[in-house]
C-alpha cells in the first residue's frame, strides 16, 4: 500500500528522535543508530526513497544543513583555548591533518582504483573526528584526566578544521574542473577562496556587533543569527560557485574569537535544531545508500579501513608526541581512538553529489566509503576502547568526586573544603556572578546548562561519579537530577536537597526516582542552607579520635553543627543523609557546617582544640 508523504515526513522525525533516546541510552553515538535506522529504512526494507519524497529539494535541503553543521562548529573554534591545551593538542591538529589526509588519499587511490579528485576528497573528509562522536565514547572508556582532555580537545578543534580542509579540497577540485589551463583554474579557486574570506569574515563581524550592541531583542538571536548565516551562504554561492560553505565556517570562526559575543545561546539553540533537522538528515542521507555501491568496493575496503584505523591514526599520534610526556601506553591508546562523525557524513553526501552534478567519475563511491569509515571506527572503537584502556592501565580509577549543581555561597564553601582532601570538584551554574566567586576561589566550574548538549561535549568529569544538587532553581534541579541518574547510573550516587516546607506536597507530584534522592545533609532545604550562612557558619574539618569521639564533637557545638559528609580511615567520602543515624568511628573524618564561636570563645579556641584533640580546617 502506497504511504502517504506526510507519514513518511513524520516517521522520519519519530525515528530520529528514537535514535537519539536510544544512543543516549547506550551511551553511544547517536550517529551509528540513525545511520542504521537510515540503512533499515531504505535498501532494507524499501521504505524510504528520499528522492521521490522530496524531489529537487532534496540536495538544496542538504546543502542548507550542511551549512549550519558547519557553521555550528566553526563557533567552536577558539584560538585561545588551541593555546590552552598543550603541544600534543596543538601538534595533532596539523600533524594529524596532514598525515590522515595524505595517507587516505593514497590508499583510496592505489587499492581501490579511485580518481585522484575522489582520492582527496577522501582523505580531507576522513581528517574529521567530532565532539559528538567522541563525548560519548569518553563517556564510557573514562581514560585518564590527560588523555580525555586530548581527545576530547582535538575533537572540538578538528571538527571545523578538517571541515574546512575538506571543502578547501573540494573548491580546488571543482574550480580545476571549470579551468582550461593551470591559470584559469588557479583564477577561480582564487576567486572562491576571496569571496569565502572576506565575505565571511564581514558577516561574521557584523552579526557580532549586532549581537553585541543589542540592536536586535534577545528572543531573536538565535533564530536571526541562523537566517543571516543561510542568507549568506546562498549570497556567497551566487557571488562564486560553491563558495558558501566556506563563507559559513569563516563566519562562525570570526564571531566564535569575538569579544564580548556570547554564541553560547546559539549554540544552545542548536541542539533543538540538531535532534530533528540534522538526525532526519543522517536517516535520509543513509536511505540513499545502495548495497551494490559498497559490494562494488569489494576487498579493498576493509584494507582501505584498516589502514586508516591501524596506520595513519597511530602514525599520527606519534608523530604528534614527539617532546611530550606521554608515555607508550598513553600514545598506544590515543592510537586506537578517531572515530569519524556528524561533519563526515554531511560534507561527503553533498560533495559527491555536487561532483556528480559537475562530470566528475566516481563521486557515487565517496558516501558508502565515508559511511562505512564512520561505521567502521565508531562501532570498533566504542566496544574496544575500554577493554583496552584497562588492559594498558590508562583507564581512571572509580570516580569519587562530585559534580555539584550550583556555585552559590554554600556550594563553594563545600567545595573548597572538599578540594583540600583531594575530592575532585566541579561546580555547574548558570549564574555569572556565582561562577566568577568560583573561579577567584580557583575552583573548577562550568558556566552553562549542565544537561545541555554543549555540557555533555564540553564539561570535564574526569574522576567524578556522584552529583550534589545544592541549587535554589527547581525546575534546574530536577533536570538535573533526572539527567545525570541515568549518566552515573545509580540513585546512591545522586544526591539532592529537599524542598523545605513544600517537600511533603512534592512527594505527590514528584517521580519516586527522584524522591529517591532528596534529603541531603539531614533532609535542609537549599534555603536553611543559605540562611546559617548568612548567619556566620562555616564549613570545617574535624577528625575524630579517642579523645575526641563523635559525641564529643555534638557537645561542642551544642548540637548545631551539621555533618555534611563523612571519611572514613580508607578515606572513602559519603554524603551525610540522616544525623539520626549517623554512627562514625573516631577514625573518621567529618566534614561540617558549624556555627560561628561566641566571641569568648574565639580567646581560647587554639588551646582547647589543642587539649582536645581537635584539627580544624577553616573553609
Amino acid at each position: 500500500m502506497p504511504v502517504s508523504t506526510v507519514l513518511l515526513l513524520a516517521s522520519i522525525g519519530v525515528l530520529s528522535l528514537f535514535c537519539q533516546w536510544l544512543a543516549w541510552r547506550v551511551r553511544m553515538p547517536a550517529i551509528v543508530f540513525l545511520l542504521a535506522a537510515g540503512i533499515a529504512c531504505g535498501p532494507v526494507l524499501h521504505y524510504l526513497n528520499p528522492e521521490d519524497v522530496f524531489g529537487d529539494l532534496l540536495f538544496p535541503m542538504v546543502s542548507l544543513a550542511v551549512a549550519i553543521i558547519l557553521f555550528e562548529g566553526s563557533l567552536t573554534l577558539r584560538f585561545s583555548e588551541i593555546r590552552g591545551h598543550g603541544a600534543m593538542v596543538r601538534n595533532l591538529i596539523p600533524v594529524g591533518s596532514v598525515v590522515t589526509g595524505i595517507i587516505g588519499t593514497l590508499a583510496a587511490h592505489w587499492i581501490l582504483d579511485i580518481s585522484w579528485e575522489i582520492s582527496l576528497l577522501f582523505g580531507a573528509i576522513s581528517v574529521v573526528t567530532g565532539p559528538t562522536v567522541i563525548a560519548p565514547l569518553l563517556r564510557a572508556v573514562r581514560p585518564k584526566a590527560k588523555l580525555a582532555n586530548i581527545l576530547q580537545w582535538e575533537g572540538i578543534i578538528i571538527d571545523p578544521v578538517g571541515a574546512l580542509l575538506a571543502v578547501l579540497v573540494y573548491e580546488g577540485i571543482v574550480s580545476w574542473g571549470q579551468g582550461n589551463v593551470f591559470g584559469h583554474s588557479l583564477y577561480i579557486f582564487s576567486t572562491t577562496i576571496a569571496v569565502g574570506t572576506v565575505l565571511g569574515s564581514a558577516a561574521g563581524y557584523l552579526n557580532g556587533q549586532v549581537l553585541r550592541k543589542h540592536w536586535i531583542p534577545q528572543y531573536l538571536h538565535n533564530a536571526g543569527t541562523l537566517s543571516f548565516m543561510l542568507g549568506v551562504y546562498a549570497l556567497s554561492n551566487e557571488i562564486a560557485h560553491e563558495s558558501g560553505l566556506l563563507t559559513v565556517t569563516i563566519m562562525g570562526i570570526w564571531m566564535a574569537n569575538m569579544k564580548q559575543v556570547d554564541v553560547d545561546s546559539i549554540l544552545e539553540f542548536k541542539e533543538s535544531l540538531s535532534v530533528l533537522l540534522i538526525s532526519a538528515l543522517f536517516i535520509i542521507l543513509a536511505a540513499r545508500i545502495e548495497f551494490s555501491a559498497i559490494a562494488n568496493l569489494g576487498w579493498g575496503l576493509a584494507v582501505v579501513l584498516a589502514i586508516l584505523m591501524l596506520v595513519a591514526r597511530p602514525l599520527s599520534i606519534f608523530i604528534s608526541a614527539i617532546g611530550t610526556s606521554l608515555n607508550w601506553r598513553e600514545k598506544l591508546f590515543l592510537s586506537w581512538i578517531a572515530p569519524r562523525g556528524i561533519v563526515a557524513a554531511a560534507v561527503s553526501a553533498l560533495f559527491a553529489f555536487q561532483l556528480q552534478n559537475n562530470g566528475f567519475a566516481g563521486g557515487e563511491t565517496l558516501v558508502p566509503l565515508v559511511f562505512m569509515l564512520i561505521i567502521a571506527t565508531v562501532t570498533v572503537q566504542s566496544l574496544t576502547a575500554r577493554p583496552l584502556a584497562k588492559l594498558l592501565g590508562v583507564a581512571e580509577p572509580p570516580e569519587f568526586g562530585f559534580l555539584i549543581i550550583g556555585a552559590n555561597t554554600v556550594a563553594r564553601m563545600i567545595a573548597v573544603e572538599l578540594t583540600k582532601h583531594e575530592v575532585p570538584v566541579v561546580l555547574a551554574d548558570s549564574s555569572w556572578e556565582n561562577v566568577r566567586l568560583a573561579r577567584m576561589e580557583n575552583l573548577q566550574v562550568y558556566f552553562g546548562n549542565p544537561v545541555s548538549e554543549h555540557a555533555a561535549n564540553q564539561l570535564d568529569l574526569t574522576g567524578i561519579g556522584n552529583l550534589l544538587v545544592i541549587s535554589p532553581y527547581k525546575h534546574m534541579n530536577s533536570l538535573a537530577t533526572y539527567h545525570f541518574l541515568d549518566w552515573f547510573g545509580d540513585h546512591n550516587s545522586v544526591y539532592s536537597l529537599s524542598e523545605g516546607e513544600q517537600d511533603q506536597k512534592a512527594r505527590y507530584q514528584t517521580a519516586e526516582k527522584i524522591q529517591r534522592t532528596r534529603g541531603l545533609f539531614d533532609g535542609v532545604s537549599y534555603a536553611k542552607l543559605a540562611s546559617l550562612a548568612s548567619q556566620g557558619y562555616t564549613v570545617k574539618t574535624t577528625q575524630l579520635s579517642d579523645a575526641f569521639n563523635y559525641q564529643n564533637f555534638l557537645d561542642k557545638h551544642q548540637n548545631q553543627a551539621l555533618v555534611l559528609f563523612v571519611l572514613d580511615s580508607k578515606d572513602h567520602i559519603t554524603p551525610v543523609k540522616s544525623m539520626d543515624t549517623l554512627k562514625p568511628d573516631n577514625e573518621s573524618t567529618l566534614i561540617s557546617l558549624v556555627p560561628p564561636k561566641a566571641p569568648e570563645e574565639r580567646k581560647g579556641s587554639k588551646s582547647s582544640d589543642a587539649n582536645n584533640g581537635v584539627a580544624t580546617i577553616t573553609g
